[in-house]
């Protein structure tokens, strides 16, 4: 049978270009159809701050981490609490994930062209216990040029294949079924879009001004999550383990991460499992300068800031900044109330916050060694963090603690906050800071963080007393959940083929990046380490891709 092209791919993201990339290197043709137009090209990734999870990275050596594919395993499969039958492949994927990571993954990035901050992150350090959920050592390496430059090489591979013909681009094709023939999937319909004139990131028409049909060898949906849907979110939302889903949210990824394809391939006989198992953040606040519906910016903390619920009583351990995300929104939930309070001081907020994103971080996003320098070591908070200090709907700035909460409770209009319950708790989180050690774990975790030379240097301020005026003035940031990862998706076998309910190969189906879980239908489990989205698109992109190749 005649086709238009050898492969097929659904969605213009990181994953789905890797895999094109890899299947026009073998000399095969190409089509790529996304929904969105062509400046959206990237999809997610673009957005993104560009982490990636490494082991034993030289990176990792220069900063004296010591780290191993042994121990890399142990914080993955104890974080990621593997506990249903379907978990096998999801399994799987993990274990040849690490693998890569601690292989081939850095050297064949680097061949291309990537590079990292010396520095690396220590994100998602975890609930308390070896085994247990966290990254033992710090893992996240930032991209050089952030999500721009993590997307970069593979964009760079797909444009010179289409110059010569390989691979064709086809924007603003929304996929609504995917096409059988004597049980095979053989192609994609839908609807062709109008042109969109607007920025990336932001809402698009959905008028359908015609209809094509494309058929090929073989299909890889590489769509996305479900994050930019609420109602998705929602319908999925994990009620027994999380407690019921939040009424206020706000979106970690434009609106077309949404979903459909998820629906549209199990039309198609592909089985979805783990759709109860999804990743969003704690702490999240408004964009003043939004970009698309809902915009939300996660705040990237360091472990200092003293974090309230709703009602002003104190997480407990390990609900602190940057340990265990999942733990930390189970208890803000369970609190009646779906957003949560930072109080910090300038000192703070200085050193140790960051936001997620390539937006809000120009000076990685354009690899200016000066620019970073500037921003990070200057006198103030970089200056993206100021400007939500200065113009966020969510941040409270004063220079006394009464008058802090004075203007906390009037934000929220709720009044829940008690101005002398805050104040005695701050009061005795002060009287921990006289001595080199504490009972306190929050104190305890701050002095470890500055154990790490990293840490030290750029992401932990010195412990001191809050309430001493030379350190302020005092700063309260109002928490919101913000959605981002879905965790579950199409189950896939390790060759990226999707699966059927009875666990066989759907043929010619093949799924890669975050609607496949990122592997498997959900390589992470229950949680996230952090840098693994980015490195799960490309290597279930890349593992779709090469089979392809060579079928």
């Amino acid at each position: 049978m005649a086709t238009d092209a050898d492969a097929i791919i659904v969605g213009g993201g990181l994953a789905g270009l890797v895999a094109a990339a890899e299947i026009a290197d073998a000399g095969k043709r190409v089509i790529i159809l996304d929904q969105e137009g062509e400046n959206s090209l990237g999809g997610q990734a673009f957005w993104s701050l560009g982490g990636l999870f490494f082991v034993d990275s030289p990176e990792q050596r220069r900063l004296r981490i010591k780290d191993s594919r042994d121990l890399a395993l142990q914080d993955w499969l104890g974080s990621a609490g593997f506990d249903r039958q379907e978990d096998h492949w999801p399994r799987r994927w993990a274990e040849a994930y690490i693998d890569f990571a601690a292989g081939e993954m850095r050297p064949w990035l680097h061949a291309m062209g990537m590079r990292w901050f010396p520095v690396v992150g220590w994100a998602e350090r975890g609930g308390g216990f070896a085994d247990g959920h966290g990254n033992s050592v710090p893992r996240f390496h930032i991209t050089w040029g952030t999500g721009p430059g993590a997307v970069e090489p593979f964009e760079r591979r797909v444009r010179a294949h289409a110059a010569e013909g390989r691979i064709v681009l086809k924007f603003r094709h929304r996929v609504s079924r995917l096409v059988r023939t004597n049980g095979r999937v053989t192609g994609a319909a839908g609807e062709i879009l109008e042109p969109s004139t607007v920025e990336r990131g932001e809402r698009s028409s959905r008028t359908a001004v015609g209809d094509f049909e494309v058929t090929a060898g073989a299909v890889v949906v590489a769509s996305g999550g479900i994050g930019g849907d609420f109602d998705l979110v929602r319908k999925n939302w994990p009620v027994e383990r999380l407690g019921l889903p939040p009424v206020t949210m706000v979106a970690g990824v434009p609106h077309h991460v949404d979903g459909r394809m998820l629906a549209i391939a199990k039309q198609a006989g592909g089985a979805v499992i783990n759709a109860d198992r999804m990743w969003h953040y704690t702490e999240g606040v408004k964009n003043w300068a939004p970009i698309w519906p809902n915009h939300g910016i996660r705040i990237l903390p360091g472990p200092s800031s003293l974090w309230l619920d709703a009602t002003g009583n104190r997480l407990p351990a390990p609900c602190m900044p940057g340990f265990d995300t999942l733990a930390t929104l189970k208890h803000i939930l369970s609190t009646g109330h779906d957003y949560s309070w930072f109080i910090l001081t300038q000192k703070i907020i200085k050193k140790e916050f960051a936001l997620s994103g390539s937006e809000q971080n120009p000076d990685f996003t354009a690899k200016s060694w000066r620019a970073v320098l500037k921003s990070r070591r200057g006198a103030g908070a970089p200056p993206p963090v100021e400007a939500f200090k200065q113009k966020g709907e969510d941040f409270v700035v004063r220079d006394t603690l009464a008058e802090l909460v004075e203007a906390m409770n009037a934000l929220t209009d709720e009044k829940l906050l008690d101005p002398e319950r805050i104040k005695a708790q701050i009061e005795a989180r002060d009287r921990e800071i006289d001595n080199p050690f504490s009972k306190d774990a929050q104190i305890t975790a701050i002095r470890g963080a500055r154990a790490y030379l990293g840490d030290k240097l750029i992401r932990t301020a010195a412990p001191h007393k809050m309430l001493d005026p030379k350190n302020g003035p005092l700063i309260a940031v109002r928490l919101h959940v913000l959605t981002r990862k879905s965790l579950g998706g199409l189950h896939t076998d390790l060759d990226s083929r999707v699966l059927d309910s009875a666990g066989n190969p759907v043929p010619g189906l093949y799924a890669a990046g975050e609607v496949a879980g990122f592997g498997g239908g959900g390589y992470h489990g229950y949680n996230a380490l952090e840098g693994t989205f980015l490195g799960g698109c490309i290597f279930s992109g890349r593992t779709a891709g090469r089979h392809i190749a060579s079928a």
